[in-house]
Parts: structure tokens; sequence; C-alpha cells
């Protein structure tokens, strides 16, 4: 609304260029503008002339009441810095100063004034309400600062995320626990649960020693953290560390490790507790301790949606490892309880060695058998079955069984694998795969082998330096045969070597079988080695450093009566694949004495207590699969055992309290020891000191 005084003072201002909005089309634009407007007369003080209905509702005045007002003498009016504002008004140059306006109801308003010189001593102002842009900016920098947070938290989650992925990093979990100390919270650990709670650094479904028992049932609500794993509670819980828990809870194991733990840094806010959720259940928790006082109150919304994303995917990490490991574990298990340990066979050499696939899921359908059928009969079976899961597993189980009731009491290979063949196909076996039967028989000392093939690769014979591969009389896949299998019959003479292989020895990506074959040839006619284990781990040492397939192979070798074999230069080498498990430790025992008693190396007992508490210690304190390694290195017995704990062993400092670490203590009495990392984890060895076992107080004690 503008008053009539203002109308016709704003109507005589200059002339209108020719062409141009009549002075009163610009009266009524300056009035209906939203924008709170005046025009002021410089001429004698400051005086406003005409202001338009905005700056009426702007100021709360009724129109006309500002008309006449003189700007730099109005009490309603304060300019900062007056004698500034008539400089530029003399100069005549346009500028915005700061004024604060007294408005009808009393209320200051700060605004920024623009002024800017019309025609002589008239000027226009417009005028900007302070408190409004200071909400805009401040709006703006608030949705500035929460876009930068929620960028923040998916940086976070993004790189939690690649975190979990790599499930065989052995300190995941902690890496990502202060990851979110560093972003988000003061402190953070995680604890899974799997019949009992334990402080976790990764992913690995390994069982720690210091756990606590699984929670049994109390009173609702007097084990917040037991009520969080059963699901009765979503969370997250606030613990109070100093509130008194029931004995043998959850809540009072974690309250117990978090003053441990934490010490001074309990000071504070309380610890939050999150349940991390797996599939079906809580595995395990993510406990935090917010910044600042607030307790679960003061977190923010990006907080938290790190926290849940952090727990969800976290929990989902678990679960996928506890279930490749169970599954793993089981086809391990269907597998070693399938595969036969290399037994004494009379008048016979003979090495196998078994090896799955370790980029794979470590078991697979290979397998090999050698049976003892007779005093002078002896049946080798290698096989091959598609895949590498529990269902190949399985499979080779049930053929390896039909194999060896076919076999028990046969004499010919090829009528052997006829009835191999005629079980199988009544039998619903879900893969396909092939074979080699072979029947060795001694007659006036001599030795013949009867070679019978479905679907596998030749046997290869290595004779005085020349190696062949018995092709002979080929066959269908095992079950396909129709009857009349024929068996291709060799003589053998005495230092013959007859090798067993699957594919996996001689198949690479970037060559064809056909190449692989003819490289294994090559490679055999060139082994210096003259015992059967020598034989193999030549074979191995060269063609088998990183196998695409599962590999297995069995080595038989016909002795000469004069064989010494102290005064072979075979490479003296053997290794042995065992599963993480107490029963490992007496194998590893066994497997070395009948290694040293081979070798002709004395003081065999050194040698079975240092192996002994190698892989004691690989077995309780590592995880995945154990490997142990022999060598003769001519001054010695040096040992090697691999598992897939990066950490290395410590001794024990000696004191009462101390707990493990007396093994190594053993060790360093036997032998000189170190470690080194590997790929997959870490090797430590041990070259065994030659004499007896040194006695305390004793001479070399």
């Amino acid at each position: 609304m503008v008053n009539s005084h203002a109308r016709s003072d704003v109507s005589s201002v200059g002339p209108t260029p020719s062409g141009g909005p009549s002075t009163a089309l610009l009266a009524r634009a300056l009035g209906a503008s939203p924008v709170p407007t005046a025009v002021l007369d410089a001429g004698a003080g400051l005086r406003v002339v005409w202001s338009n209905a905005a700056l009426d509702a702007a100021t709360g005045y009724h129109p006309g009441d500002l008309a006449g007002v003189d700007v730099l003498a109005d009490p309603r009016v304060r300019v900062p810095d007056p004698a500034t504002l008539r400089d530029a008004l003399r100069e005549g140059v346009a500028f915005s100063p700061r004024v604060v306006l007294r408005r009808a109801d009393g209320a200051h308003v700060p605004c920024e004034a623009h002024l800017a010189p019309v025609d002589g001593p008239t000027w226009v102002v417009a005028l900007e309400d302070l408190r409004a842009l200071r909400s805009e900016r401040a709006e703006h920098v608030a949705r500035v600062a929460a876009e930068q947070r929620e960028r923040r938290a998916l940086a976070l989650v993004s790189r939690v995320s690649d975190l979990v992925m790599d499930v065989d990093e052995p300190h995941a979990l902690r890496e990502i626990a202060a990851l979110l100390a560093g972003e988000v919270v003061a402190w953070a650990g995680f604890y899974l649960d799997d019949r009992g709670l334990w402080a976790a650094d990764g992913l690995d479904p390994r069982r720690p020693s210091v756990r606590s028992r699984p929670a049994s049932a109390h009173a609702p609500g007097t084990d917040p953290v037991g009520d969080l794993l059963a699901g009765r509670v979503t969370g997250p819980v606030e613990l109070d560390l100093g509130a008194p828990a029931p004995a043998g809870s959850s809540t009072a194991w974690l309250v117990d490790q978090l003053v441990d733990g934490l010490g001074e840094a309990t000071d504070g806010a309380a610890p939050l507790v999150l349940a991390v959720p797996g599939r079906r259940r809580t595995v395990g928790l993510l406990v935090v301790r917010p910044r600042g006082e607030g307790g679960a109150a003061g977190l923010d919304a990006p907080t938290r949606t790190v926290l849940d994303l952090t727990a969800r995917r976290v929990g989902l990490s678990v679960d996928n490892v506890r279930l490749y490991d169970r599954e793993h574990r089981l086809a391990e298990t269907l597998q070693r309880a399938m595969l036969p340990e290399q037994g004494e066979v009379d008048g016979l050499d003979v090495w196998t060695y078994y090896s799955p696939n370790g980029d794979d899921a470590q078991v697979g359908g290979d397998w090999y058998d050698v049976l003892q059928l007779g005093p002078d009969t002896v049946g080798v079976v290698v096989g091959d079955v598609v895949g590498h899961d529990v269902e190949a597993a399985a499979a080779m189980g049930q053929l390896r069984s039909v194999v060896r009731s076919s076999v028990a009491d046969a004499t010919d290979a090829g009528h052997a694998l006829d009835r191999v063949d005629h079980l199988v196909a009544g039998m619903r076996v879900p893969r396909p795969a092939s074979m080699v039967l072979s029947v060795l028989e001694r007659s006036a000392g001599a030795w013949r082998a009867g070679l019978a093939r479905a679907g596998h690769l030749p046997v290869l014979l290595v004779r005085e330096g020349e190696a062949s591969l018995l092709q002979g009389t080929g066959g269908p896949l095992v079950g396909f045969g129709g009857g009349g299998r024929s068996a291709d019959v060799v003589d053998l003479l005495p230092g013959d070597v007859l090798v067993y292989y699957t594919d996996g020895l001689v198949e690479r990506r970037d060559r064809s079988l056909r190449d692989g074959l003819a490289v294994l040839v090559g490679v055999a006619a060139q082994v210096t080695a003259r015992d059967a284990a020598g034989i193999g781990e030549e074979l191995l040492a060269r063609l088998a450093d990183a196998p695409e397939d599962d590999v297995a192979v069995v080595v038989v070798r016909v002795p000469h009566d004069h064989d010494d074999r102290r005064g072979w230069p075979s490479p003296r080498q053997r290794r042995w694949r065992l599963p993480s498990e107490p029963a490992s430790i007496a194998r590893a025992r066994h497997a070395v004495l009948r290694t040293c008693q081979a070798w002709d190396l004395p003081d065999a007992s050194n040698a079975e207590l240092v192996v002994s508490e190698l892989v004691a210690n690989a077995v309780l304190h590592g995880w995945g699969h154990v490997s142990l390694q022999l060598h003769d290195t001519g001054d010695g017995l040096r040992v090697e055992v691999e598992d897939a704990n990066p950490t290395p062993p410590v001794t024990t400092d000696g004191h009462p309290g101390r707990v493990g670490g007396f093994g190594m203590t053993i060790v360093e009495r036997l032998a000189d020891w170190g470690w080194r990392p590997s790929r997959a984890g870490k090797v430590v060895w041990a070259r065994v000191r030659p004499g007896a076992l040194p006695r305390p107080g004793g001479e070399g004690s």
C-alpha cells in the first residue's frame, strides 16, 4: 500500500526517457515490489519522500508514517557510521551500509541498505533483512555439513565393506574397530559368539583360548547382553560398567573384559552394545563408546546408520565364513576318512602323495589306493572324479569302496575293472570319473604289472634313464565299459619305476594336455633320485609348484637286491598336509620317526620332539591346514611347519603365571629355529642338532 503523498512525490522524479515506461507505471511497479524500497532526498539531510507497502509491512508502521522522516536524525533508524554515509552521499556513489531499524513493536531489525543515486539529490534504497539472510546461510551451512557427514558415512561403510571382503585378513575386525574409533566413536571392539563370547580380531572361525562360557538362562532383564545375543531385545544396550550382573552371565563377562581392556577410557559415556546379526541368529556384538556424554541419545543419524550397516555387514561375512568352514570341514573329514594312509608293501618301494587345489574348496575327487592283496600281489588304483566339493568327495568314496571290493580277490586288472563298471552302472554316482587300475604280481622274484585304464591318463614307466607312457589299451569312463575290458601287461625289471598320477600334475591353462605329458616324460627321464620318495619329490618340485587342480601321485619302484640308500644322491624330502586337529600331532610324530628310520638318521627322538611341538603349536594357535616338510640337508634334519596364522611363535619368559610358550623353549634346546612369512600365513623352521637330548644341569645343557 502506498500513501498519496508518496505517490505525488515519486511522480515528480525527473522525466521519462522517450519510448520508456511512464512515471506512473514505474511508481506502481516499485509499489508492488516485495522488496522494501524507499526514495530519499539528500538535499537537506536524508528524508524519505516515498516508501512502498513492503517497507511499511517490514517496519510495522502505517502508510505515511515514514514520509518526511530524516533518516540521519530519526531515533527509529540507527546508522553505525553516519560520517561515512554522508561522505558517500556527497560523492554520489552507490554503496550498502548496515543500519538497524526499530519496528513499531519495538523490535530492532538489522538490515543492509542498498543505496543508489537516481538524479541529483534523489536516491533509491532497498532494504535486506539480515536476519532472514543469516537464517538462510545457516540452513545452507547445515545442509552442507549434513551432506558431508552423509558422504563420510558412505565412504566409511565402503571401507568397511572392503575390509570384510578380505576374509583371509587375520586382523580385519581390529582394523574396522580402529576405523570406527577414528571416525565416529571414541572406542569400538568386536566380540563374536559361538559357544561363548571372545574378543575377535578377524573373521576366521578359530576358537581362542580366552572366551566366556555359553550363557545360561537368567531372570529377564538381569542379563541384557545375553538377551541381545538371544534376540529377546533389539538394542542397542547401554552397559553400566558399575552395575552388578549375575555371575556367569554374558553381561558379567563382557563388563570384566571392558573394564580390563579400556582402563581409564571407561570414564565418560557408557558403552553401547549392538547386535551383529547373521542370517538366522546373532553371531556377535559390536561394542562402542560414544563421544561426549550423550550415550545412545547423543548419536546422530549418520553415526547410527554407520554402526548399524557395519554390524550387519560384519555379521553377514562372519556367517559366510562359518558356513564355508562347516562345509569345508565336512568335506575334509569325508575325504580324510576315504584317503588311505600309506602302508608298507612287501617287496616294493612305494611313495604316495595327495594335495587338493588350494584355490578351490581344498577338497576334490582325486584319490589313490595301494592295497596289499596277498603276499605277492599288490593293487594300485588312481582315480579322478570331476569337481571340488562335498558331492565329488562323496562320489569318490563310493567308487573307492566299489574298487576295493572288486579288486580284493582279482588277479586280472581288466576283469576287476569290468566288475567296477557293472557295480557302478547300478549305482547313482552323481559325477563322471576316470581311473587306472593295476595289479602287480611277483613270481620267482620278478614283478609283472597288469594295467587297465578307464578314461584316465597313461601310467609312466621309467627304466634306466628312459621314460615312456604306457598308452596301451584305453577305454571309456568308469561305469560305461560294457564288459570286455582288457589289461596291458608289463614285465618289470629291478630299478623300474611306475608313476600313477592325475591330470593336476601335468595340466595347465597355458598349455595343452599333450604338451603337459611331454613335459612329464622329459622331467622323469632327468630324475636323479633312486628311491620312490625322492623320485616323487623331484617330480612335484618341477611340475607341481603351483598346481591348478588336485594332484594325486603314486610312485612304485622295483628295488634292486643290492640297494644301499645311504649313498644315493637323491634330494631327500618329505611332505605331509595335515588337518588342524589334535590327531595330527600323533600322525606327524609317526611320520618323522618313519622318515628318520628310512633315511638312517640318528637321534630320531630329538626330531620327533621338535616336530611334535611345532605341529602342536600350529594346531593349537593357528588355523587352516598344517603343512609339514622334512629335508635331509646332509648335515642334519630340517623341519618346516606352515599354518595360516601369520603371528610368529614366542618362547616363554619364565614367569610362573605365563600360559604357553614352553614348547618353543624345548625346540630351542634341541634345534636352531626361526620363522618366515608365507603366502598362506607363516612357516616355522627348525634345524635339529645332532646328538642325544641334552640333560638339564649336565654337560651341554
